[in-house]
Order: structure tokens, then sequence, then C-alpha cells
């Protein structure tokens, strides 16, 4: 698959409860927490593939940072939802991966967050823009 404009159509999911501590006073969670879930869900991604974000630094030399987002809240999700985050690789380029991202209250399968999400690959030291080693395009290339 060739950098640059691959397609990938697979899809990864993580369950996530909402805490007390997401909340508000309503009960509602606060928007910035929905950001937090998307990356806990997009590290399990890479997890699932067999890589580790503190081991690609170490052996890489990279780090992965968020260059770009576009959310759309949609409804709430509530204190004590069980929510199912969803991620898809949208477009993987030579140096970012673009997300597209959901969430989903588990118990209606209601639809209440979107977000476009732009990952860069980056030197650890430099903080530059440096290639996704191919061997993890390699796998998430393959996947699903």
């Amino acid at each position: 698959m060739a950098k640059g404009n691959s397609k990938i159509v697979n899809e990864f999911f993580w369950p996530v409860r909402v805490y007390y501590e997401d909340t508000d006073s309503g009960g509602v969670v606060y928007h910035t927490n929905y950001l937090k879930y998307m990356e806990r869900t997009r590290t399990e991604l890479l997890r699932n593939h067999g890589f580790e974000q503190d081991q690609l630094k170490e052996q890489e030399n990279i780090i992965f940072a968020v260059r770009n987002i576009n959310v759309d809240y949609l409804k709430p999700a509530l204190f004590n939802d069980l929510l199912q985050v969803g991620v898809m690789i949208k477009r993987l380029g030579p140096a970012s991966i673009n997300f597209a991202q959901t969430i989903t209250r588990e118990v209606d399968d209601i639809l209440l967050c979107q977000a476009e999400i732009k990952i860069a690959c980056l030197s650890a030291d430099s903080l530059r823009p440096c290639p996704i080693p191919e061997n993890i395009v390699r796998t998430i290339s393959h996947a699903g």
C-alpha cells in the first residue's frame, strides 16, 4: 500500500466508562474529556498492533503529536454512561495519519461526538516532522 494516498478501512473500538470526575456539576461530560477518550483509543489502537508509545520514543526516536482537530459535539455523555470510542485511519501520509473518531453511547448506540484528527510523526529529539517508520506503516496498512 503506497504511503500518501492510503485509505484504511478497518475500525477499532475501545470502551470508556464515564466517571464522576469526568463531568460537570450537572453530570454532563466536560468537553475536553471527549478528546482524552479519543487519545486513549488511538493509544490502544497502536498497542493492539504491537506498538507502545514509550518504546517508539526509545527505539525509533519518534513521538506522535496532534496537529489538527475538528470536533462536532452532537449530544451529551452523562455520568456512568458506557461509551464506545471508535477510531479509523482515513489517510496514511509519509509523516502524518488522519483519523476519523466517533463516540457513541453503548446502551442506545447514539452518536454523541465525532472528530477528524491529524497526527504528526515527530523526531523525539528535534520535535520536527519525520517519516513514519516502515514497520508501523506496514503493520497498520495491512490491519483489518
